[in-house]
């Protein structure tokens, strides 16, 4: 019985080859002729066929010193040279796929006609194809339909693949053009997915496993469909054992099999590809804010996730871990509060690390807090000294921060600003004043120096690509000293620079070069200006950035000093409410800025269970309440000890350094800085006024004189005090934009300053008008 049935089938296939050769005789002999006989004639190339073309492959994201941070890619499409791949895993396609590739010429005949008599016999179709045949299907013809012209044409074009490739050109792009599944096109994709290491790391098993999932990546799938993976897995390992590539028994291969099955999809440790805040912003970049890569969004798009890409960047992934295992310092909590920060280099404006907040997650952590804008808090008071300094004001020149004050408000000269919030310190030293960011000596320093040549200071030391007076407009707010303006954490990374750089300003940026994917092609290279250029004179950078060195020793982040006593200059900001808390400090060879908050709004960042007690062993402070002096300010020490060790311990220059101590030599006397309108003055004329306060060294909080400008009366008068009020003065004209005009001020001895409304202190016994 059996054997009639064999000779039955046999009959029908031998029927049924006869008619389909007599078809083919009849319809295409023409074709077949051509196809024959094409040794004779010269090669078609396939690239005029259209369609055989470079492969896709994604674009890869480098740091500064070559190593990967991140891709880009529609599918994870990666290329590899066939000199890469394993001999083993090349000796298993071969055992599973084409036995004879070494030996046929694109179409194995033989192979066909036995595919024929299978598929008789089980009733199924297709197979026999050969990998070259596979190559030109992929390749060539994956939109036509499957009918009787597309197995010819896969046959023909196979044969002029063979005339037009080597061997090994036609294996590399079979490894390159399959599909492995979990988006993983080509088998350096798929070996970093399913085994976590290099496609040349590859064993035999793994290998074997890898070439038998291309058959049907859903259908073997190794973790949704573990039964059917392993089935598919054992008979290709068999294939492989008929060759006799390993010798096992069917018990042992089977086991094996279990052992080598993935678990898992993974990735490579060493070869980041995770979507972070900073990739994103490449991203953003490279497809919606430049040309770079083609006139339009199609080109930039194809090119950046289907041109094998390799892009490299300022980012140092060294320096970027430091920066998220620092921000780890702030806990989860009820207020949603995170952290961004933004280190900077400050000999080239490169950004080494950026942490945009939480990490990216596609619909839940998108927006890049790094880049997003916030009111600054006192921060901003950075600029404003620089300005007054720039506009000659010194280090040791007096004005007044007692609080309340209310000052003028150009916006609306209905409604006085009034400054009610903060420290309150008598007259004393501009220096003094910064270390303790008293906010009315700073918003009276804001109207005394100009608030639009603060502003136009800002642009200066903060200019970028993303902050220019045409991109981004800073307003000269009365209350421009307490951080009415919102700047993002970029923006205060770039000024921060330009203070460690005595002046002197890179715009920051993160791209340095694109190569071809051939990693040697120049598609666009940064010219950077070594140079910058000079926001501030060196003078006034340096007498800013020794005031602000008192930050750290005896100001608000007196407990932020770096390790190794290594010289670093900072400013803390605390925005109204505590709903914003900055940290901006800098060494010569780094700037890092530090912001705390809330992404979704103005959240008060005050009585947070979870923030007490959690870092008072280490910083000495348990405040449930968030200020720049308290997470922001130990998350930028943590951060910037890290990234500074092993590094020379350099200062800007000391006092025994007599070129910086030139740069710091006052020009003048001490003066009295006032804003006309809100304090008038008098000439002492005789008499012996109250000694002003001294200047206290950092770390102290007491006084024991007495400064008449501030209006109060001392206890004793030696004797009477004349003096001779002087014209009202004016404020600084609105146009002004010299940075060198002269504010209003005069000099300490043999001057007064008071409140305009309250008239002369009580203590003078004569008083000369308009003398």
């Amino acid at each position: 019985m059996r054997l009639a049935m064999w000779s039955l089938r046999l009959v029908v296939a031998v029927l049924l080859s006869a008619l389909l050769l007599a078809a083919l005789v009849v319809g295409m002999a023409p074709r077949v002729w051509g196809m024959l006989n094409s040794h004779q004639e010269t090669a078609i190339s396939l690239y005029e066929v259209g369609g055989f073309t470079g492969l896709a492959e994604r674009s890869v994201v480098f740091d500064a010193r070559g190593r990967q941070i991140g891709v880009f890619q529609a599918e994870n499409s990666q290329q590899t040279l066939i000199s890469e791949i394993p001999g083993h895993v090349v000796d298993a396609l071969l055992s599973i796929e084409d036995r004879t590739f070494r030996q046929h010429k694109g179409v194995d005949l033989r192979a066909v006609g036995r595919q024929v008599i299978t598929n008789v016999n089980e009733g199924s179709s297709g197979g026999a194809s050969t990998i070259t045949q596979q190559v030109v299907k992929n390749e060539l013809l994956a939109t036509l339909p499957r009918d009787g012209r597309y197995k010819l044409l896969q046959m023909r074009y196979a044969i002029l693949l063979e005339r037009e490739l080597t061997k090994d050109q036609i294996l590399e792009r079979w490894f390159n053009t399959n599909f492995y599944g979990y988006n993983a096109y080509g088998i350096k994709a798929a070996a970093e997915v399913y085994f976590g290491k290099d496609v040349s790391d590859l064993s035999l098993e793994e290998g074997t496993f890898l070439v038998g999932l291309v058959r049907a990546p859903s259908a073997y799938d190794p973790i949704n469909n573990r039964s059917l993976s392993l089935s598919r897995f054992v008979t290709a390992l068999r294939r492989v054992r008929d060759e006799g590539y390993i010798t096992l028994t069917d018990d042992e291969l089977v086991r094996r099999a279990a052992e080598v099955l993935p678990t898992g999809v993974r990735s490579r440790p060493d070869e980041p590809v995770q979507r972070t805040h900073f990739t994103e912003l490449v991203k953003d970049y490279l497809l919606n804010q430049t040309t770079i890569l083609g006139t339009t969004y199609q080109e930039r798009y194809a090119k950046l996730f289907r041109g094998g890409l390799r892009i490299y960047t300022t980012l140092d992934r060294d320096v970027q871990a430091s920066a998220d295992d620092a921000v780890t310092l702030l806990p989860d909590n009820s207020v949603n509060a995170q952290a961004a920060l933004v280190t900077v280099d400050n000999a080239t404006g490169a950004i080494r690390a950026m942490v945009g907040g939480k990490p990216f997650k596609a619909g839940e952590n998108e927006v890049n807090l790094a880049m997003r804008r916030r009111q600054t808090g006192s921060s901003v008071k950075m600029f404003i000294l620089a300005a007054a300094l720039e506009a000659g004001v010194e280090a040791d020149d007096y004005i007044d921060g007692t609080l309340p004050c209310t000052l003028p408000n150009p916006e609306n000269p209905e409604e006085p600003f009034i400054v009610k919030n903060g420290v309150s310190e008598p007259v004393g030293s501009l220096r003094r004043m910064t270390w303790l960011s008293i906010n009315c000596a700073y918003a009276k320093l804001s109207q005394i120096v100009g608030l639009n040549r603060v502003v136009d200071r800002i642009y200066q030391m903060s200019s970028s690509e993303w902050l220019t007076p045409e991109k981004y407009p800073v307003y000269p707010y009365a209350s421009l000293a307490t951080g009415a303006n919102e700047l993002s954490v970029v923006d205060m990374a770039a000024g921060a620079q330009t203070l460690a750089n005595l002046g002197v300003h890179h715009e920051p940026y993160f791209l340095e070069k694109i190569l071809e994917r051939d990693n040697n092609t120049l598609v666009w290279e940064r010219q950077v200006s070594v140079e910058g250029t000079e926001a501030l004179t060196t003078v006034s950078a340096a007498k800013t950035v020794d005031i602000m060195k008192g930050v750290l020793k005896g100001g608000t982040a007196r407990r932020t000093a770096l390790a190794d006593d290594r010289p670093a200059a900072g400013k803390t900001g605390t925005q109204a409410r505590n709903t914003n808390a900055w940290f901006v400090g800098f060494t010569p060879q780094y700037s890092t800025v530090v912001w705390v908050g809330d992404p979704r709004g103005y959240t008060q960042m005050a009585g947070v269970p979870e923030f007490r007690g959690q870092i008072v062993g280490q910083w000495g402070f348990s405040r449930n309440t968030v200020t720049g002096a308290t997470y922001p300010a130990h998350i930028w020490k943590q951060h910037m000890d890290t990234i500074h060790s092993g590094l020379e311990v350099v200062d800007w220059g000391t006092r025994k350094d007599e070129q910086w101590k030139a740069l710091l030599t006052p020009q003048r006397g001490p003066a009295r800085l006032y804003l006309p309108g809100v304090e008038c003055v008098a000439q002492v004329i005789s008499g012996t006024p109250p000694a002003p306060s001294t200047t206290l060294a950092p770390g102290r909080t007491t006084t024991t004189t007495v400064d008449p400008a501030a209006g109060t009366e001392p206890t004793l008068v030696p004797a009477p005090v004349v003096v001779s009020v002087l014209p009202t003065a004016t404020t600084i004209d609105p146009a002004e934009k010299n940075p060198y005009a002269p504010v209003p001020s005069v000099p300490i001895a043999g001057h007064i300053v008071y409140d305009c409304d309250k008239g002369v202190p009580n203590w003078t016994q004569t008083t000369v008008v308009g003398g």
